[in-house]
């Protein structure tokens, strides 16, 4: 710390009379780091953690040996790109054939018309590299990707609370959430969409503690006049990591655009807060620009660069997309109407993508084609989404207002109607045995997770605690956008993006329970008791719910048992 730093001041009780605690300068709050914590011991704690979630996640991972719910696209879409470089359609009869070991000619010549970016399916595809094409090939990734969730959570909240055993709660908690381990047994694109954005969203937390450490060596004594540091903090690495995970997160989904958006302006404010609390005034105005362009640049322009890259397999075939899907019903629709749900199209033209008639061209302007192909493809993407999905409907859709309450569970597999004696069912006679895989949360998280939400916006708005308003940033950015879109087809596990936030707030809101003090006294044994019960009832409710969680075998009294509403079938 700089020797002409203003020394900290005593806390002045409300009459005014001092009590005795120290009250930190700005300089030690931004150079200050975990104290009494062991970075081995933090380090060796989170990453048990994640082996225990990689361990349950792994376990009977081939089970049940098919294609579960959406995995029959995303299964097959990246073995097309692991061996053809870009997605073909496949035959009528391709998921018999697989499951049966016959991977070879169950794909077309034809490219085939996905309707989500291809970072999810790549990675998908590492896995049916090193295991092949199986249920746990096609399933492993998402097992590492969640057990990876866990610990990217377990150290945020650590960096965020100083804490490891509420960083290791966290984490645990996590990958204690029914949806986040079902999703991480699936080949589905949802829980790479959650890890990146969890990344990222790490990544611009440790970006505020850098941003103001390096604020502090700069500086010697309290800002009286201009901008303060700027060359000193242009480069910034935690930003550019951001704008990476940000840029792969929407390569797995368009959904990260939201918290990329919120998340960005929140790192413009912290800046600016930064500034203020080293005496620049004006801060938020000039911290938006010295900070707040160079910010835009690093997640906006970065992840954009990084979002291009993804679509490298696609840009190289860009001649088969030209020539097969330049003229789709998507690329042709200007009007319609839904009908017995379906889409009625009123109008159409005769548009095609411009490069499909344009000459082939050689070097950068063939860069400049293919990308152009790719900005085409887009917008009939664009129109798949805002048009010819308001007419479907699904038998496990739910609207989202009713997610952080569990309102529709997704089941994604079921074998029913085992009888008596059959296959190991022991069920009493007029019962049958069955075994079911449902997209469904930990109760207890979620519910409890909508009380401390309550608590972070109180604690954020008015306890200005910034890292409340973490939680409540990063719920409000993943959840509420989907109320806008609630006329079509959208499923509970969309949710699994706000999980983490929701996992945020139940910590954080543990460690005020729990108080700063380490000093044995009433308010830290009732905030240890309650925190303590609520993580084993966690488990315990976790432990119910294993069975539908992991295809397990039950009779029909104790499935019903494990469904608590009518509208959970």
């Amino acid at each position: 710390m700089p020797t002409s730093a203003p020394t900290p001041a005593r806390e002045r009780g409300a009459a005014g009379e001092v009590t005795g605690l120290v009250v930190p300068t700005a300089w030690q709050r931004a150079t200050g780091r975990v104290r009494g914590e062991d970075p081995l011991i933090g380090w060796t704690a989170s990453i048990g953690i994640a082996l225990l979630a990689l361990f349950l996640r792994l376990w009977r991972l081939g089970s049940p040996k098919e294609f579960e719910f959406d995995e029959t696209y995303y299964a097959k879409d990246a073995w097309s790109l692991l061996h053809h470089g870009y997605v073909r359609s496949y035959v009528e009869d391709a998921n018999e054939q697989i499951l049966a070991g016959q991977t070879g000619g169950q794909w077309k010549d034809d490219p085939s018309m996905v309707v989500h970016p291809e970072v999810g399916k790549w990675l998908i595809a590492l896995g049916e590299k090193a295991f092949g094409m199986d249920p746990f090939g096609w399933r492993v990734s998402a097992a590492v990707a969640g057990a990876l969730m866990v610990l990217v959570m377990c150290r945020l909240v650590r960096r965020m609370t100083g804490s490891t055993l509420l960083g290791c709660t966290a984490g645990l908690l996590l990958s204690l959430d029914g949806l986040q381990f079902v999703l991480s047994r699936l080949a589905l694109l949802d829980i790479f969409l959650a890890l990146f954005t969890l990344m990222a969203v790490t990544c611009l937390v440790n970006d505020r503690d850098w941003f103001r450490a390096r604020l502090a060596r700069e500086l010697t004594a309290p800002v009286t006049d201009g901008w303060g540091p700027v060359r000193a903090v242009l480069w910034r690495p935690w930003l550019l990591a951001g704008g990476v995970c940000f840029g792969l997160a929407i390569g797995t989904k368009w959904t990260a655009l939201y918290p990329l958006a919120a998340f960005g302006l929140l790192a413009w404010l912290w800046s600016a807060g930064a500034r203020r609390t080293f005496g620049v005034r004006w801060a938020v105005l000039r911290s938006a620009v010295v900070d707040g362009l160079p910010a835009f640049g690093y997640l906006v322009g970065v992840g954009l660069v990084v979002y291009v890259a993804t679509w490298t397999g696609w840009l190289v075939h860009a001649d088969q997309y030209e020539e097969h899907l330049s003229q789709t019903q998507y690329t042709t629709f200007v009007s319609g109407h839904c009908a017995d749900g379906d889409l009625v199209v009123d109008e159409k033209n005769d548009d095609q993508w411009p490069t499909a008639t344009e000459p082939d061209a050689g070097g950068l302007g063939e860069v400049r084609q293919s990308l152009h192909s790719l900005w085409n493809y887009h917008q009939d993407v664009f129109t798949f989404h805002t048009h010819f999905l308001n007419c479907s409907s699904h038998q496990y859709a739910s609207k989202p207002s009713g997610w952080l309450l569990l309102n529709r569970p997704v089941g994604v597999a079921a074998d029913t109607g085992i009888q008596p004696g059959t296959r190991g069912c022991d069920a009493p006679a007029g019962s049958d045995c069955l075994r079911q895989v449902l997209l469904l949360g930990t109760p207890t998280i979620w519910w409890g997770g909508i009380v401390a939400l309550l608590f972070a916006v109180v604690a954020w708005v008015g306890g200005r605690d910034w890292r409340f308003g973490v939680a409540v940033v990063g719920t409000a950015s993943t959840w509420l956008p989907w109320l806008l879109y609630d006329d079509r087809p959208i499923f509970l596990f969309y949710a699994v993006v706000t999980l983490p936030f929701v996992v945020l707030a139940l910590t954080l809101t543990m460690g005020r329970l729990i108080g700063p003090d380490r000093v044995p006294t009433r308010r830290r044994t009732v905030g240890v008791v309650v925190s303590g019960s609520f993580v084993v009832l966690t488990l315990l409710n976790f432990a119910w719910f294993w069975p539908i969680f992991t295809n397990g075998l039950l009779t029909h009294g104790e499935w019903l048992d494990r469904i608590w509403f009518a509208r959970w079938i």
